[in-house]
């Protein structure tokens, strides 16, 4: 049964290829309005980074999500049923998983995927040690594309795509229903439980994604970082800054890296100039109204079936299930 004996796990490796990541920051900086994949935020520094802001004071979604899920996590094992496989969709440090499997009824097999391989497998070897009797399949990808699920899963068992946090907010929202169409064929139209954030007051939303430690700002900053140390790049990490705004209009924080002066960057054999506050878009996180969500979701097949939210009305965890 997959007991754990500090061996290596067997790791699915669809790993995105340089060549990839060159392609989609050349074409992102060849905009008008440059932009960034938000994705490229999560290498091995990134993600350390990230599990960082979790724990920032102004961070509120995190905290927030744990306590929705210590608390109710016994009723969502149950709406998800016995003998499920988990597949945990950009899995990070899996710091909520163990929430979820602990009441589970005997899951079939947990299956992190997360694009930053070294995060992964660290993450899925300390879920091992936890869950010892619980097959353990780590798959590295872009979850944002189709992926190959491991070929040792129980083709018959239910599937739960799991999707804690608020990344779901990261996608506009056609980006978000392309992906929730993905879970439900990945799941063969099982479910999914992920974590959305709800629309509050402005202020509270900019603070937590600038906050006042400044890991926010680090995080974002690592990005060119990333691509100075992966794509022979020159940008000068002191010659951009952090900034964050809610565009109220898209319902959406909005984070930036903004030049501070006239500049030119190279990649490679590619140059790119910048003007004094010019910024380089890197990351959305959209808010909803649980009506909102709900009318996102039905066109990739899903409703609503049940939503977790703590007192304040901050965020919630969601329940879908094939709209059938």
């Amino acid at each position: 049964m997959n007991k754990y004996d500090g061996t290596p796990l067997e790791l699915t490796d669809f790993s995105v290829e340089t060549d990839v990541f060159r392609r989609d920051v050349v074409a992102g900086l060849r905009n008008r309005a440059k932009s960034l994949p938000s994705k490229y935020l999560y290498d091995k520094r990134g993600s350390e980074l990230f599990d960082a802001i979790c724990e920032a004071r102004d961070y509120y979604p995190t905290r927030t999500e744990i306590g929705i899920m210590k608390r109710s996590a016994p009723e969502m094992a149950r709406a998800i049923g016995p003998g499920a496989v988990v597949i945990e969709y950009g899995s990070g440090s899996s710091l909520k998983t163990p929430l979820l499997l602990e009441p589970l009824e005997k899951p079939a097999a947990y299956v992190p995927v997360d694009i930053s391989r070294e995060h992964l497998v660290e993450a899925a070897e300390r879920i091992s040690e936890r869950f010892q009797d619980l097959p353990i399949m780590p798959v590295c990808a872009d979850f944002t594309r189709p992926f190959d699920l491991p070929e040792a899963l129980n083709a018959k068992a239910p599937r739960t795509a799991f999707f804690p946090g608020s990344t779901i907010g990261n996608f506009t929202p056609s980006q978000a229903q392309t992906l929730l169409r993905n879970m439900y064929d990945e799941t063969n139209g099982g479910s999914v439980l992920l974590g959305v954030d709800l629309k509050k007051d402005v202020d509270v939303l900019e603070r937590a994604y600038d906050d006042s430690e400044g890991v926010t700002a680090e995080f974002n900053i690592n990005l060119l970082e990333h691509i100075n140390r992966e794509l022979d790049a020159d940008f000068d990490l002191d010659a951009f800054e952090h900034r964050a705004v809610f565009n109220e209009e898209l319902s959406r924080v909005e984070m930036h890296l903004v030049s501070k002066k006239r500049q030119v960057v190279t990649i490679g054999d590619e140059t790119f100039s910048f003007e004094p506050d010019e910024t380089i878009h890197t990351e959305n996180s959209h808010k909803y109204t649980p009506e909102k969500f709900a009318e996102l979701a039905k066109p990739a097949g899903w409703r609503v079936a049940k939503i977790w939210t703590d007192e304040k009305n901050y965020f919630s965890i969601q329940l879908l299930v094939a709209d059938k």
